[in-house]
Parts: structure tokens; C-alpha cells; sequence
């Protein structure tokens, strides 16, 4: 799953395409594809199309979700480049309510939980750090591929070798203060249903 960022006023004419990070990396440029590499993996973690706006009609700034014929031109780029990797994108929303069906402290820790959250169709193992977390609670998750508020992208991964794939959040941390602002993940409404976005559950507190 390939995330895709423009930020013309930022960086300038160039779409940022990532699907995960590294800590050590090397780059490759050939004409206006930079691809970035994990040093260790040898793994395409990055690619920069440069000089872009007018071949795929980009608009917005920041996140942006890639059309089907967008992305048949953005391989197109990277193909001509000589670069042997396909960008795929997942359009589905990431931030969504989740139920929390399960929820036991994690061994040797005196603050993490490690939850089976239903996401609305798929049960997600996440680890979650909040002391009001507890089973039977309607949450809003963050899966992977989202982007917070703060810019920081939610990545699967490991929390005290414990496998989590996503975030339970706090209103705090969605920028979400006018609707709840206290400390720990935000307990949703009961009858807000799993797998239901993000802008239904605003919506739902708003009373539109």
C-alpha cells in the first residue's frame, strides 16, 4: 500500500509517494523519479516524481487520493525511469470506529494493552497505551496508511515485540477538542458501528 503527498508551497511541483520508512537509506535519480531505498533491505521504501502538476492534474495539499488514471500514469512515469515497482493505492478510509472485543495487559508492561479491535469487517490486533482502554468500548482507530494531524503516518508494527496494526486515539490527537477534550482514547456512542468513518462519527456528535 503506497501513501501519496503534495505540498506545491512546500517542496514544490513534486508527488511524494511512501509505503513505510527506514532508518538508513540510499537514493537513485533518473530524470524526474528519485527513488529511495532502505540501506539494509535494499527495499523501495520512497519514490519523488518531480514536475508533475500538469501530467496528472494534482490538486490539494498534503494527503491526496490518487485517481485509478492518475496512478496508471504515475507507473507509467516510474516505468520509463527503469524503476521495477508498481504503486497501488488504498483509498479506503483509515480513520474509522472500532469495538473492542478483547483487551489483556501486555506481559512485562505496566501500562500497555493489547486489544482485538473490530474495524468494521476484520478483527485488527492493537497495542494501546491509554489506562481507560478496556474491552466492550466503541473506539476511533487509526489503521495503517493514516496520516495524524500532526503529520506522523500510522505504520504496522511492533510495540515491545507485540505485533500492532494501528492506533486507538484520543479526541486530543485528532484535533477533536470542541467535541471531547479529556485525557485517554475517546469512548464513541455504543451504537456507532464499526467501520464507520471518520467525518460519519463528526457528524453524529455535531447532530447533522
Amino acid at each position: 500500500m503506497w501513501l501519496a503527498f503534495y505540498n506545491p508551497g512546500t517542496v514544490g511541483d513534486a508527488l511524494l509517494l511512501t509505503r513505510g520508512k527506514a532508518a538508513h537509506v540510499k537514493t537513485e535519480s533518473q530524470n524526474q523519479v528519485t527513488v529511495i531505498y532502505d540501506k539494509e533491505t535494499e527495499e523501495i521504501v520512497s519514490i519523488n516524481l518531480f514536475d508533475v502538476a500538469e501530467t496528472l492534474s494534482l490538486t490539494g495539499n498534503g494527503p491526496v487520493e490518487l485517481s485509478d488514471e492518475q496512478v496508471k500514469r504515475v507507473n507509467a512515469l516510474i516505468s520509463e525511469a527503469g524503476v521495477d515497482v508498481e504503486v497501488t493505492m488504498d483509498n479506503r478510509p483509515k480513520f474509522v470506529a472500532g469495538y473492542v472485543e478483547e483487551c489483556e495487559d501486555l506481559e512485562d508492561s505496566d501500562y500497555l494493552s493489547v486489544t482485538q479491535t473490530d474495524v468494521g469487517g476484520e478483527t485488527v490486533q492493537i497495542v494501546c497505551g491509554a489506562n481507560n482502554i478496556d474491552e466492550d468500548m466503541t473506539v476511533l482507530v487509526a489503521l495503517p496508511g493514516a496520516v495524524m494531524p500532526s503529520g506522523a503516518i500510522i505504520w504496522a508494527g511492533e510495540l515491545r515485540g507485540t505485533e500492532s496494526c494501528g492506533m486507538i486515539c484520543s479526541t486530543r490527537e485528532l484535533g477533536l477538542e470542541q467535541i471531547e477534550d479529556m485525557p485517554g482514547i475517546w469512548e464513541l456512542e455504543d451504537d456507532i458501528e464499526p467501520g464507520t468513518p471518520l467525518d460519519e462519527v463528526i457528524a453524529y456528535y455535531q447532530g447533522s
